[in-house]
């Protein structure tokens, strides 16, 4: 890129480099004496000799690092050349430690708010009455399932209240005999037993009935005039949305066979994927925000593990479902509001805006207004956003940075980089 204006800051620089290159080069030499000189002198004397080369190398490679990552750099620019590359500059302003973070999120339904329904009795599925997202209600037929389990079911129930019915009226006969003296207390006792194990049977035979899905008035029926059943009627256990739909029309199913998933679609979470090394900045309570939907939520749960593949975790936001605009699958992008106290606290926390950043030999730079140009100073980065960087740094209120036009600094900075 072309020079904008004469360097004649970097003279000195030059000069610094040009003596600390002389003394490296003279340490080398001494070195390269000691070595030679090993076979006629004295033990003691290499040892002298060659701590103290060793001592001046070291010392002056550590001037030559120093040089570049401890200092600033000068870029000297006028007007004219500011205008010429763009160049704007801006204030830089105090960190309050409040950032708003972007990351990507899922949209889910709470494992809590989710129902699943199967046959509670193997058979035909005849009917399937509602579809995949219609609404349900509480108690709403969904299915019909015409079950040989069914009526096995009823015909075990006549049976065990036959049975009580029999055992019911053996217990008063014996009851009877024993008061006129005609029966052994023993066996009176044998006949209550009798009684009340056909008695348990009779109530867990109801019991199954009402499991497989048989109402009072169908059950009232069966107790009354014996007739049996075979038709199946599953019902929605909650007022909500179905999720998934499981069978088809015309499917033969066993028991527990999966029907339907139904949700309530309204508090929903989002999962939002939170990279490892942004952890520290998120906390349970942290506001969410979905500027495109216009919905806002708290996160209410981080993960504890990390994902080997992503190196991100999972931190789970509790949101409205905002009349429907969100639903369940459904990719967002999230902005996870966070404050970190220690950071405002700081007197060298600074906010910049994210264009004023580059990154140049594993460090990340500012250039900072002077009287004959730039300045390029390595900052430490604490928090980024989409449009804002926190960094610490040793600014003043009053001190401008560069905004706008910062790659025409940056290739200063190289130049001056390739120069020392």
């Amino acid at each position: 890129m072309k020079r904008f204006s004469p360097k004649p800051s970097r003279t000195s620089q030059n000069r610094g480099s040009d003596v600390i290159r002389t003394t490296m080069n003279a340490g080398a030499g001494i070195f390269s004496l000691v070595m030679l000189a090993t076979s006629v002198l004295p033990v003691w004397s290499e040892s002298s000799v060659s701590a103290e080369a060793q001592e001046q190398h070291q010392q002056t490679q550590d001037v030559s690092s120093a040089n570049f990552r401890g200092l600033e750099i000068s870029i000297p620019m006028d007007d004219h050349g500011m205008k010429a590359a763009g160049i704007s500059t801006i204030h830089v302003v105090p960190d309050d430690g409040k950032a708003e973070l972007t990351f990507p999120g899922t949209v889910v339904v709470p494992q809590q708010q989710l129902r699943m329904v199967a046959a509670p009795a193997g058979g035909l599925v005849e009917k399937m009455l509602v579809a995949q997202d219609e609404p349900v209600t509480a108690g709403q037929a969904v299915a019909q399932v015409r079950s040989p389990d069914m009526v096995e079911a009823q015909r075990l129930y006549l049976a065990a209240m036959s049975d009580e019915t029999l055992a019911a009226d053996k217990l008063r006969r014996a009851k009877m005999l024993v008061e006129g003296k005609a029966l052994p207390e023993k066996d009176l006792r044998i006949a209550e037993t009798e009684a009340a194990i056909a008695k348990s049977k009779l109530d867990e035979r109801k019991q199954l009935l009402f499991l497989m899905g048989m109402d009072q008035a169908d059950f009232d029926t069966l107790t009354t005039t014996r007739g049996i059943v075979s038709l199946l009627i599953v019902k929605s256990p909650i007022t909500g949305t179905v999720v998934t739909r499981h069978a088809n029309t015309g499917e033969q199913v066993k028991a527990a066979t999966p029907l339907y998933t139904f949700g309530e679609l309204d508090p929903l979470w989002v999962n939002i994927q939170i990279p490892s090394h942004r952890l520290a900045n998120i906390s349970v309570g942290a506001r969410v925000m979905l500027a495109a939907h216009g919905v806002e939520g708290k996160i209410i749960r981080i993960g504890r593990t990390i994902d080997q593949s992503t190196q991100s975790t999972i931190a789970v936001a509790e949101i409205s479902a905002a009349g429907g605009r969100l639903r369940p699958g459904l990719a967002v992008s999230t902005t996870v509001r966070v404050e970190a106290p220690n950071v405002a606290s700081a007197g060298k926390n600074w906010s910049v805006p994210s264009t004023s950043i580059v990154r140049h030999r594993d460090q990340t730079w500012v250039f900072t207004k002077s009287t004959d140009g730039f300045r390029a100073r390595p900052v430490q980065v604490i928090a980024e956003t989409a449009r804002n960087v926190a960094v610490r740094a040793d600014f003043r209120p009053n001190d401008e940075i560069a905004s706008r036009g910062v790659l025409a600094l940056l290739s200063e900075l190289v130049d001056a980089d390739k120069e020392e």
